[in-house]
């Protein structure tokens, strides 16, 4: 079913090696002989049928030193650097309800292209909503009005259609599926312009109340039988939306996690949870990670920085140096991108090849910055780009027609699909690099001692090069506006 498309995932498989702490056994890489060894290509590219399809078989060969007028990719598997957690997208009210008005064969079909990493791309990873997001129908939480006590607290709503789905996706991905939990805004009650929309911010009275809130969400699915591995403080807390939306400034999500939140979690024994903060864009991600990580009492609760693309794509510029920065200041603090799409959506742009090349520039990187996961947003939408009860219609990798029960798969459908079916979790970033810039490229080794590289072309020319790992080389070429996987055997 997989229609495999566009830039080049290069995936090595070098079945001779025995793989101990970053380093070859027996010697270094660059005593690593690839002689009689395959390289099998699967390709995705613009103005082709390629959608990760394979296209070619080469052979390593002796290659020595290269010269300034050959192009090359160089891995070097003897450094190692994060540990991929995973690869995934979230599961919105949109999406199941969306999954729902779909013909059976069709949600089925759903399911195998992302959660099956044979015959899909192995998603691994999820996240979802505490309360209702923009990508709701309509407003709601999980209490009566004025309900200090959380003695209402229900999850009725997301019965109907979204806790069967995340279950349905979990038993697809063979049980093993790490879900995150994200609150767009706490109940209107709670808030100081008594609206879940238009930002606002929590009541200091409530602080207490809202903490519990989280804790009685992962209570009841836990119950549910779905498990909660981590969850994020607040969805872009530095954005009023016209959906639902909630203002932190960097102190006040700080207090609310080292004085609230964080013990919360702890007195309830859910402290095992990892905590993400920001969980907004790049650009003031250092300063918010800074303000909280500096803090001892708070930075003892947090698990990581979360961080979203939003306003940092204008010029192509996704500043991946504020996330090099986080990690050098603050090394064992883990990044996590948590959310990202193309919005405006209308069936003219579905077939824009662009849209893929922007998530391929993003993932490589964000991997190459220390990223150890990626979530891409809603899994799946409808034939208008929601349904959202705002309007604010966007783009998914699949687009399930409600009308005509089709699918349409866009090209960040595969974009994805070259990390996520490649790269599992426990993987770790290998050293890589490229003497020519348009060869964007990352590089991890799976715990199976299977080495994928991802090389990405964005250009319009093809690109004769020679992927180099100690003294062997394959040659081999990346088509224009392009990804490939070598997997060497």
């Amino acid at each position: 079913m997989i229609k495999y498309c566009l830039s080049v995932i290069l995936l090595i498989t070098i079945s001779s090696m025995v793989w101990h702490t970053g380093k070859f056994s027996g010697g270094s890489v660059n005593q690593y002989h690839a002689e009689n060894k395959k390289a099998t290509v699967y390709t995705t590219a613009l103005n082709t049928n390629h959608r990760i399809t394979q296209t070619d078989i080469l052979s390593f060969k002796d290659f020595g030193q290269p010269s300034e007028t050959q192009p090359c990719v160089f891995v070097d598997p003897a450094n190692t650097f994060q540990t991929m957690l995973g690869i995934g997208g979230a599961i919105t009210d949109a999406s199941a309800e969306t999954f729902a008005k779909l013909p059976k064969d069709k949600q089925q079909e759903v399911l195998r292209a992302y959660y099956d990493s044979e015959k899909g791309i192995g998603y691994t990873l999820a996240r979802t909503n505490m309360n209702s997001c923009d990508f709701s129908s309509g407003s709601y939480s999980y209490t009566v009005d004025n309900d200090n006590t959380l003695k209402t607290f229900d999850i009725a709503h997301d019965k109907k259609f979204r806790t069967p789905l995340i279950k349905q996706a979990m038993a697809a991905a063979g049980g093993k599926f790490t879900l995150f939990i994200s609150p767009w805004s706490p109940p209107a009650w709670m808030k100081d312009n008594k609206n879940m929309l238009q930002g606002g911010k929590l009541l200091p009275q409530y602080r207490q109340t809202w903490a519990d809130y989280y804790v009685k969400f992962i209570q009841a699915y836990e119950k549910e039988g779905i498990p909660i591995w981590g969850l994020t403080v607040q969805n872009e807390p530095m954005a009023k939306q016209t959906w639902e939306s909630c203002i932190y400034t960097a102190e006040e999500e700080k207090d609310f996690i080292k004085k609230y939140l964080g013990p919360t979690l702890e007195k309830n024994g859910l402290n095992s949870k990892k905590l993400i903060a920001w969980d907004h864009n790049r650009d003031l991600m250092y300063h918010r990670a800074s303000i909280i990580l500096n803090d001892p009492d708070a930075a003892k609760y947090v698990w990581g920085i979360g961080f979203h693309w939003y306003e940092t794509w204008v010029g192509g510029d996704m500043q991946f140096d504020n996330m090099r920065r986080i990690k050098e200041s603050f090394p064992e603090t883990n990044l996590l991108f948590t959310e990202g799409c193309v919005d405006r959506f209308n069936f003219d742009s579905i077939n824009n090849w662009s849209i893929g090349e922007r998530y391929g520039y993003s993932m490589i990187g964000d991997f190459n910055s220390g990223t150890v996961g990626w979530t891409d947003w809603n899994i799946l939408l409808d034939e208008k780009g929601g349904p959202n009860h705002v309007s604010n219609f966007c783009h998914a990798p699949v687009i399930g027609n409600t009308k005509t029960g089709q699918l349409h798969y866009e090209n960040s459908y595969y974009y994805i699909g070259h990390f996520s079916k490649f790269i599992r979790p426990g993987a770790k970033r290998i050293a890589s690099s490229s003497n020519r810039d348009k060869l964007l490229n990352t590089s991890f080794v799976n715990e199976d001692g299977k080495i994928v590289v991802v090389v990405m072309n964005r250009g319009n020319e093809k690109i004769t090069y020679n992927l180099c790992i100690g003294a062997q080389a394959a040659e081999t070429t990346s088509l224009p506006r392009s990804i490939a996987t070598f997997i060497i055997e």
